[in-house]
């Protein structure tokens, strides 16, 4: 009993560290206005305080999983939550744009050591049918901290301001880098310590080439100077990584981990099912307080149901998924949440709370179906020595997702509503028919989610 305890208060560190990472990220959208009014910089401009922290978070996703394999977990993981305090602290306090986007970077470090870490730590804690329930509770608490980010935003954006929206994680990380480095595995095997410094270096710089093009295409012009040279920079340095991770004996990298067939495509799946995710969050906020005209904090809170039934439902497939496998549920989860996407491309100024409600309602008992099982299923896929390094990438995945939805869903949304405003339609018009264009995109993002779930999870003859 008391061993149980003690590995659930263990996957209670690292869960709420993956929490308070993805909180942080969206918390701070709702944001982004009154910050360049106080900080008298552009709206272009601002989003770099939200872009900057997703590049630096994500690039570094692998690294810090590869650590995670090497160094002490306590160690590692209280690093992840002081940088992660210390970044939040002084954001709160930055008097000016250039220590802003300095020290969401500071936060970002620690938000990566955390997300590259945890579902590692939480594999490896767990077996069986514990290990699904335990994953689908840790991927219910990163999607619910992601989703109600808007509406905590919202709350304290309107009492106390834009600084306040870094407050609620600075104490939860301080509590958690003290309980990490009591409670949290402190060995590692004896491993002489190599690392791959320069594959790593090729790897960055492919990888936030890649991001970066993704998150200013839209603003750019993905025809544009900046685009191209950032399109060759990422093909170069991504074939210099590639042909070094294969001939070295210590690869950042495992590639032959891709041969696993629920690795390789499960990840693939993970990462359209947050651009499917995104397709929605990213417009429905616009169509909430735009077209509906709502409160930052009523908009908010209509997105609550997403969170609220993706809590409920999570757990439970998460734990089903370790007693009955991954397949089916991964399978019925992007059914369901692209059932939602065809309510949403249904939404008009006439549309009522009630279907609002359902269809967000909806879309978390799809997620909450997929995830948890996916997840499972990828971590249970790799040997154990690699649980860190696998975690990692399945962060990345999921990023990588949330990057490319939020850019795919602006650059088809802008598109789209250029196109219709040219053809003489009004502002609403075009806002409400690109709405319903691109969450026709989600839908096909979704069914290749599904498509891709299918075939990682075939039953093996």
């Amino acid at each position: 009993m008391a061993d149980r305890t003690i590995k659930w208060e263990m996957f209670t560190i690292a869960a709420i560290g993956n929490f308070i990472a993805m909180l942080d990220s969206t918390t701070v959208n709702l944001a982004l206005y009154p910050m360049s009014v106080d900080l008298n910089v552009s709206i272009e401009k601002i989003q770099w305080v939200m872009v900057a922290y997703m590049l630096v978070l994500t690039v570094f996703l692998p690294f810090f999983g590869k650590l995670g394999d090497i160094f002490p977990k306590n160690k590692l993981y209280a690093s992840g939550y002081i940088l992660f305090a210390i970044g939040a602290f002084l954001s709160m306090l930055a008097p000016n744009y250039a220590l802003l986007i300095t020290f969401r970077i500071l936060e970002a470090f620690g938000a990566s050591i955390m997300l590259s870490n945890a579902q590692a730590i939480i594999a490896r804690i767990f077996t069986g049918k514990r290990r699904g329930k335990a994953l689908g509770l840790n991927g219910c608490l990163v999607a619910i901290g992601g989703m109600s980010g808007p509406a905590l935003g919202g709350i304290l954006i309107n009492y106390f301001g834009w600084h306040a929206v870094f407050l609620p994680c600075i104490p939860v990380a301080i509590i958690g880098a003290i309980y990490s480095w009591r409670l949290l595995p402190k060995h590692v095997k004896n491993t002489v310590f190599k690392f791959d410094y320069k594959g790593f270096l090729y790897f960055t710089l492919c990888l936030f080439a890649l991001l970066l093009a993704i998150s200013e295409g839209h603003t750019w012009g993905w025809r544009s100077l900046h685009i191209i040279a950032l399109g060759i920079a990422t093909l170069v340095f991504g074939g210099l990584f590639y042909f070094r991770d294969m001939k070295i004996n210590y690869p950042l990298i495992n590639f032959s981990m891709f041969k696993i067939k629920p690795f390789s495509f499960g990840n693939i799946a993970v990462m359209t099912s947050y651009m499917a995710m995104f397709t929605n969050s990213v417009l429905l906020p616009f169509y909430l307080q735009d077209i509906m005209q709502f409160s930052a904090l009523v908009a908010g809170c209509l997105i609550l149901p997403y969170s609220v039934t993706l809590s409920v439902v999570a757990p439970i497939s998460g734990r089903l998924s370790g007693k009955y496998g991954s397949r089916n549920l991964t399978i019925a989860g992007p059914i369901v949440y692209i059932a939602a996407l065809m309510i949403f491309t249904t939404f008009d100024k006439s549309t009522p709370i009630w279907l609002m409600v359902a269809a967000s309602g909806i879309m978390g008992i799809g997620n909450g179906l997929f995830q948890s099982p996916s997840n499972n299923a990828i971590m249970t896929s790799v040997n154990k020595d690699e649980l860190g390094i696998a975690s990692g990438i399945l962060a990345l995945s999921r990023n990588m997702g949330n990057i490319l939805g939020v850019a795919v869903t602006i650059t088809l949304f802008e598109t789209f509503r250029e196109l219709f405003s040219s053809m003489g339609q009004s502002r609403t018009e075009s806002f409400l028919n690109s709405f319903h264009y691109t969450m026709c995109f989600g839908i096909l993002f979704g069914l290749i989610c599904l498509i891709c779930a299918y075939i990682a999870y075939k039953p093996q003859k």
